[in-house]
């Protein structure tokens, strides 16, 4: 690995991030229903394949290579991405209990050693999974497009931290100069 390249950005890091950037943004998309006849539903295929099955594949190569938080982040995602296209629909008690937990998990990876970009990505996907399944509680449609919202802005995050690791962009943000200098006078 490049060691001018930030941590995180090994190739199952970057492909990792990728697919679920993909993910969060068809799916948040699809919650928001911005656009016209699109809905989560919408964005099953995505799940499965891209966020189901090819994240749990990087997340096995990233273990296999000893990345334990990509690597466990990964694959849990992919299982639960993919237990969501394939899940067939229930009630919305059960949809909502099925959120409440993929939330459990996006709160432990939130929790997990990792960047910036990381922590908010899972930070973002955190609120955006407790708003929806707050939302299928109470019927409340509303709220599940605002939680979309929160996916939306998790999956631009995620697709950031990928980009900019492959391309060599900031991954944090700069300190101010001058911290604790105190004034004289």
């Amino acid at each position: 690995m490049d060691k001018d390249v930030s941590a995180g950005s090994g190739i199952t890091t970057v492909a990792g991030r990728l697919a679920l950037g993909i993910t969060l943004l068809a799916f948040g998309l699809g919650s928001t229903e911005v656009v016209d006849g699109v809905t989560a539903a919408d964005a099953g295929s995505i799940a499965q394949y891209v966020g189901g099955v090819a994240l749990f594949v990087v997340g096995l190569f990233a273990l296999r290579d000893g990345d334990m938080t990509s690597g466990t982040a990964f694959s849990v995602l992919g299982a639960l991405w993919f237990t969501w296209a394939v899940a067939e629909p229930g009630s919305a008690n059960a949809s909502g209990m099925f959120l409440l937990l993929f939330a459990l998990v996006a709160l432990t990876l939130a929790a997990a050693p990792g960047d910036q970009l990381a922590k908010g990505t899972y930070g973002l996907f955190l609120v955006g999974l407790v708003l929806m399944a707050v939302a299928a509680f109470a019927d409340n449609g509303s709220l599940a497009k605002v939680g979309g919202w929160f996916a939306v802005a998790a999956g631009a995050v995620a697709w950031y931290a990928a980009t900019a690791a492959f391309a060599h962009w900031p991954t944090v943000l700069p300190r101010r100069a001058g911290r604790g200098v105190t004034a004289t006078g």
